[in-house]
């Protein structure tokens, strides 16, 4: 059954112009993705599908096979589901079918093998997606809140039988280190929790998600004392 890792990445950004290809620790963002798949040795193959010919370029010298994604599939609003279903079909058409869809996004550079071999040890026979998580700061049952124009507040989930924070259930965030699932899910699907999802938990240290300066120092200081 043979596994395809994908990154998509697109030329435009608003949060940190360039994002893709600025340097985090001496490489492009996209290489830290690219040079973790390549080490996963059940990986066969990894695809950067991208609008962007610097990205593009960056992808082909760190050893990635490049997809043309159509700027219809790049913009600020397109749902990058539709961008996993073009490069489904443009892998099984140009290599044939496959029978694992990794995707790793840029975003998450400091992640491991080791988490991505967890989240493709997790798709089971019982499992449609497989997804990363970390542990929230905060809970909708006690102190996340939703707040109108006068700022007038209410607790996210209210009227909840919980007093404690101890006694409601344990919150997480879904991060960006991995999605796993098999390409005819992706196909015959328009979203992630259309199927049977299962969650792998990573430390919040590799699960930094870079959306604009700030998450990028973050990763700065994360790699620079992982390194020291």
């Amino acid at each position: 059954m043979r596994t395809i890792a994908f990154v998509f990445a697109r030329g435009g950004s608003k949060g940190l112009p360039g994002k893709n290809i600025r340097l985090l620790g001496g490489l492009p963002l996209v290489a830290h993705s690219l040079r973790t798949a390549q080490a996963v040795p059940a990986i066969e193959a990894v695809y950067v599908s991208t609008d962007d010919a610097a990205i593009a370029d960056t992808a082909t010298r760190f050893g990635a096979r490049v997809i043309d994604r159509p700027a219809a599939l790049a913009t600020d609003t397109s749902p990058e589901w539709l961008a996993w279903q073009h490069a489904v079909r443009w892998v099984e058409a140009q290599a044939g079918p496959f029978g694992v869809f990794i995707s790793l996004p840029a975003t998450s550079p400091l992640r491991s093998t080791g988490d991505v071999e967890s989240c493709l040890a997790a798709l089971d026979a019982e499992t449609d997606v497989v997804v990363t998580v970390t542990p929230s700061a905060r809970s909708p049952y006690f102190n996340m809140v939703t707040r109108d124009q006068e700022g007038r507040s209410a607790v996210v989930i209210g009227n909840s039988a919980f007093t404690r924070r101890q006694d409601a259930p344990e919150i997480f965030d879904m991060t960006t280190v991995a999605y796993v699932c098999r390409p005819g899910f992706i196909i015959d699907h328009d979203r992630l929790f259309d199927g049977r999802v299962r969650s792998v938990v990573i430390p919040k240290e590799r699960a930094v998600d870079i959306d604009d300066q700030f998450d990028f120092t973050l990763a700065e200081v994360l790699l620079g004392a992982h390194s020291s």
